[in-house]
């Protein structure tokens, strides 16, 4: 699929910057099933940003989830969120649809997935890769991130997707989770979420393991040992708390 032409909305860069959303872009979304709107209509573009977690409390969950870890995930989801619906709102007020898409919801509990996969629009939009460990991994932060989307009709500037694992030959992440549930494949699109993940055997481990900790629905060991995110900690100014 061609990377669409249109140009950035003139206002949307300095809106995007005054929330302090530093890493963000736009999917071309044609030829993807997305949710409908309200008019039973699937949305062609989606915005996809990213939000980044305290990396002193990514690098202390590398033997295991604690506290910390479950309060700055809601943390961080709640920002994703609230920013979400704020976008939406900034692209409706101009005339536009747009839907936001909920962070870390399943709406299919038989195949523990959501509407639509926030990774999906990121590496559409050209945030990063998918790695071995099954989650997006940025050059800047790694996986030490968390996603969040909007989906528009609203004509915009994407891309250019990713198309590739930047992985390497890396296997860290394979080898640190617990519930042997990572395949080891390398990512490209297209590939089927079960060629990289055994999602019935993460979430079995998380819920038998971690259950005081959301309820089981979080982990983050194999993000959390990657190396591209343990850079984050050689960084001269951090302080506890990554700036949002």
């Amino acid at each position: 699929m061609p990377v669409s032409s249109h140009p950035l909305p003139r206002w949307l860069s300095p809106w995007m910057q005054g929330q302090k959303i530093h890493l963000w872009g736009a999917a071309d979304l044609r030829g993807f099933s997305t949710p409908d709107s309200t008019r039973g209509e699937g949305y062609p573009f989606a915005l996809s940003y990213a939000i980044p977690m305290n990396p002193l409390i990514m690098a202390g969950i590398r033997n295991g989830p604690n506290q910390d870890y479950a309060d700055e995930y809601v943390r961080v989801n709640d920002i994703i969120n609230d920013l979400a619906e704020r976008i939406a709102i900034e692209i409706k007020r101009r005339g536009f649809r747009a839907q936001s898409l909920a962070a870390s919801e399943r709406t299919d509990t038989v195949n523990l997935q959501g509407d639509f996969p926030h990774k999906t629009a990121a590496t559409r939009s050209g945030l990063g890769w998918i790695g071995r460990n099954c989650q997006l991994v940025t050059r800047t932060h790694g996986p030490w991130i968390r996603l969040g989307t909007v989906f528009t009709d609203m004509t915009i500037l994407c891309g250019p997707p990713v198309e590739r694992s930047y992985c390497g030959r890396c296997t860290i992440c394979i080898d640190a989770c617990p519930a042997g549930a990572l395949k080891g494949n390398a990512w490209y699109p297209g590939l089927p979420r079960e060629d990289l993940l055994d999602v019935h055997a993460c979430d079995s481990w998380k819920r038998k393991h971690y259950f005081q900790y959301l309820r089981g629905h979080t982990c983050g060991i194999c993000s959390a040992v990657c190396p591209r995110g343990l850079k984050m900690l050689k960084q001269p100014t951090l302080s506890g708390r990554m700036p949002l």
